[in-house]
């Protein structure tokens, strides 16, 4: 039995239990799974008369986030700064929602299971939605306008108020080195000509991997407060306004440098065949979509980029990009230990993606440099 399976027989068996612990325990209620997440397993939980109190209910994967309390005590601390700067920088005609997380019946934050997964509840944002892959530019415009109000609203929040609740996330030469680890694996599935070419594409890139933590350790790049994981999926958009409302996942704010988040933010924005396209070879990065994503992410957080910020965007597209394609193969080649899969090979195809977006990025580099300057 694959881990992700067994990950979700032990979150079926106690699906139901975890939501009464949170208040749902109308036998009416409806549970279904929300989202497509790599990491941790979500729902929506919908009880009480018409099934009208709605919250989300998740199981963390504890494989990946070992210290879960750490994760809490980040948001209480973050859910405060929050509160405190919102009413005064939040634009006029737009909302900005906060998930609010809620506490079993004896006043815990946790629910722990017989088998000792951590489950949380946490408010659900009501009139809004979320989306896999970018709508246009209009709403790559929006990404990055939360992507940018996030980074405005924490700017002021010191990064050693934080935990650090995932060491080592996106510090891609400790990425490079987990995959040396696992070369001699890696050469076991180079009959494969999808791993072979991974295999070849890494080789050929090794030195870029350095470049932002060079940056850092240089004094050129300052350690701020960032969210981590800011994809399309985790931004949510106002169904009538179509505006971004909020911005969830929360799980990985934590230091570390803004590029990680626009790199991500734009590798996930301007690849519109999105991180599971059936064929790697159809994948383009957008340069349209970028110019978009970067206008709505200056409109709200240009004021505190510095110079040498500004001048390490274009290789935290590539880098990014790099960095979670070496993670999905190193992660196929450990036998999908960390992210979620729901077919054999799935990981493998997703490392393909990330590396044609690469390729695709590199191929227009002149072109992806200009739209980052006039963007600014």
């Amino acid at each position: 039995m694959s881990h992700t399976q067994s990950t979700r027989d032990s979150t079926s068996a106690y699906l139901g239990e975890a939501a009464e612990h949170f208040g749902a325990r109308d036998s009416g209620a409806e549970i279904r799974r929300l989202g497509a997440g790599n990491v941790n397993d979500t729902f929506l939980v919908a009880s009480g008369p018409c099934r009208n109190k709605r919250f989300i209910l998740q199981r963390i994967n504890g494989r990946v986030f070992t210290m879960p309390e750490w994760i809490m005590q980040n948001l209480r601390v973050l859910t405060a700064h929050v509160s405190e700067r919102l009413a005064g920088v939040l634009p006029a005609g737009r909302r900005w929602d906060m998930v609010r997380f809620f506490e079993t019946e004896d006043c815990k934050e946790f629910w722990i299971d017989p088998a000792g997964g951590y489950w949380r509840a946490m408010s659900f944002i009501e009139n809004a939605e979320s989306f896999e892959t970018i709508a246009g530019p209009d709403h790559a415009a929006e990404v990055g306008f939360a992507v940018g109000f996030f980074h405005a609203l924490v700017s002021d929040l010191a990064p050693w108020t934080l935990k650090d609740t995932l060491e080592g996330f996106h510090i891609t030469p400790l990425y490079l080195r987990r995959y040396r680890e696992r070369q001699s694996g890696a050469r076991r599935f180079a009959a494969s000509a999808e791993s072979a070419w991974c295999i070849d594409f890494i080789e050929k890139r090794t030195g870029l991997v350095t470049v932002l933590e060079d940056a850092k350790t240089d004094g050129r790049l300052p350690l701020r407060i960032i969210h981590g994981d800011p994809k399309v999926s985790n931004v949510m958009i106002d169904t009538e306004t179509k505006r971004a409302v909020g911005i969830v996942d929360l799980d990985t704010v934590k230091p570390g440098l803004v590029h990680y988040d626009i790199g991500d933010g734009l590798r996930s924005c301007c690849n519109p065949l999105g991180e599971e396209a059936r064929d790697p070879c159809e994948v383009r990065f957008e340069p349209e979509l970028c110019r978009a994503f970067l206008r709505g992410y200056f409109s709200a957080a240009g004021g505190f980029l510095t110079e040498a910020d500004r001048e390490f965007i274009y290789d935290s597209i590539r880098l990014i990009s790099f960095e979670l394609g070496l993670r999905f193969f190193t992660d196929f080649l450990e036998g999908d230990v960390y992210f979620n899969v729901e077919e054999p090979e799935q990981n493998l195809r997703r490392a393909l993606v990330q590396f044609r977006l690469v390729e695709s990025i590199e191929a227009q580099a002149r072109a992806l440099r200009q739209v980052i300057g006039e963007a600014q």
